[in-house]
């Protein structure tokens, strides 16, 4: 391999784990090269037969590497291949795709033990760092004890990868609503104010609310004045008048809302020119409830929809659910406990609240599906529920997304504080990118439960434990 020329030049070397996480990582790095240890070329090799949801991924990544590598001699990819421009890329200027005989290296050059890959890996890193002195050898990696070891090992510089990441802290995602401090009407100078039909639209100047999207609620210190951001342009924002009185208004299959959150949450749910609601909050704060019961009432009550699909990945990172026994409801019936629990609830004050919810089931044909099933199809005038969608990857939102056709209501839920995937963080899980991405799409909206409402217990937990 050439010398790199000089200290702005890096070269990253690629864990198995990032190409896992993103198939096509190694066009992220712009003009700078990417480094791929024959370690990591082993690891595809034996996850991309596996039974999995991440072995399409592990092949995705393998064929995007022959597509670079190709036509390239042995020689040319030791030396490195010049690697093709990304759409994402700001520049046009690319780097080297290297593929590394990490084998060759000796164990003694990390210092650690055994013949483990991970000690390969960081192996070649520290070679390279010591051959390459005059460029910056970075060690990217999702594993947090991988990056330890790799530091105590004498790497100098090691990341996560986060090139996919649209927020640095969770804390920043956004809430679906903003709240301004005091009375908002003292803070707007000039309003238009016109009527179409029932609703009330104001034209207020941009300058009153800085960074609004579409779909974001606007409330204020009063308790009374709440609000809709329903289009805007570099003049002004034009709002539709809701109230706080009309938001806890709102009713769906009995349910009423218990604050202000969930009256927004409703007013999103229960209105069919919104495709796509984003509901994120605690355990306890009243998602599932509040989705199953919009979905019941548009269906049975309104007549808006055909049909209810429920969904959510398995526990084992949506993989086969093919060893219980049945049919496919009858397998995801268990994953699916909670929307049975939630029709019992809605159904409590009944004669036989069992009999009520099957006759339910069957009226709003209520479908429960895996999402290992979903791609192919196409969901027409339907509403389809994704339950715990923090515990899905971007692809697998997408994947779900696309399959919604005309007529047809997404409502995805999920915690992120409660996250069982091994590949996902708060800032990378699907959730948190699907509420970033669709901010500002004019058909959907996301709204923060903010407070559990299950039960005192419930409450005091998630507070303090």
């Amino acid at each position: 391999m050439e010398k790199a020329s000089n200290l702005d030049s890096k070269m990253y070397v690629l864990d198995t784990n990032v190409l896992l996480h993103e198939p096509l990582a190694y066009l992220s790095f712009q003009e700078h090269d990417v480094v791929i240890p024959m370690t990591v070329l082993e690891e595809l090799d034996h996850i991309k037969d596996r039974k999995h949801d991440v072995s399409r991924d592990a092949r995705v990544a393998i064929r995007g590497l022959d597509e670079v590598l190709k036509d390239a001699s042995p020689e040319q990819m030791l030396q490195g291949v010049a690697l093709p421009s990304n759409k994402k890329a700001k520049t046009e200027s690319r780097g080297r795709l290297i593929i590394v005989n990490d084998h060759l290296f000796a164990d003694s050059i990390s210092g650690l033990p055994g013949n483990e890959n991970d000690h390969r890996i960081i192996n070649c890193a520290v070679h390279l760092q010591k051959q390459h002195s005059d460029s910056k050898v970075v060690l990217v990696t999702k594993d947090i004890n991988m990056r330890l070891k790799a530091k105590g090992a004498g790497l100098k510089f090691v990341e996560d990868y986060r090139t996919d990441q649209l927020i640095d802290d969770i804390a920043l995602l956004t809430s679906g609503y903003k709240k301004i401090d005091g009375d908002f009407w003292q803070q707007v100078g000039e309003c238009e104010t016109e009527q179409q039909g029932r609703d009330i639209y104001h034209h207020v100047a941009k300058n009153t609310i800085s960074d609004v999207f579409c779909n974001e609620y606007i409330l204020d210190d009063s308790d009374h004045f709440a609000a809709r951001v329903t289009s805007y342009d570099d003049k002004q924002i034009t709002l539709k008048d809701i109230s706080v009185e009309r938001l806890m208004s709102h009713t769906a299959w009995g349910v009423k809302p218990k604050n202000v959150y969930q009256g927004m949450a409703l007013d999103a749910l229960l209105d069919p020119s919104i495709e796509l609601v984003i509901l994120t909050g605690p355990a306890g704060c009243g998602k599932t409830l509040l989705a199953l019961a919009s979905a019941l009432e548009m269906i049975i009550e309104k007549g808006i929809y055909d049909k209810v699909i429920v969904t959510r990945n398995t526990p084992e990172i949506a993989e086969s659910i093919g060893f219980l026994p049945g049919t496919e409801e009858e397998k995801m019936a268990p994953w699916l406990a909670a929307i049975t629990d939630t029709l019992e609830v809605l159904h409590k004050g009944d004669e036989n609240p069992i009999s009520s919810r099957n006759y339910i089931m069957e009226k709003a044909n209520v479908q429960f599906k895996s999402v290992n099933f979903m791609r192919g199809r196409s969901i027409q005038n339907a509403v389809v529920i994704l339950d715990e969608s923090q515990n899905l990857t971007a692809s697998q939102l997408k994947t779900i997304i696309t399959r919604c056709g005309e007529g047809t209501k997404l409502i995805c839920s999920g915690n992120l504080a409660q996250i069982d995937s091994n590949y996902l963080t708060p800032v990378t899980s699907g959730l948190t990118y699907i509420v970033e991405r669709f901010k500002d799409f004019e058909g959907s909206a996301t709204v923060n439960l903010n407070g559990v409402v299950r039960s005192r217990l419930a409450s005091f937990a998630e507070e303090n434990l």
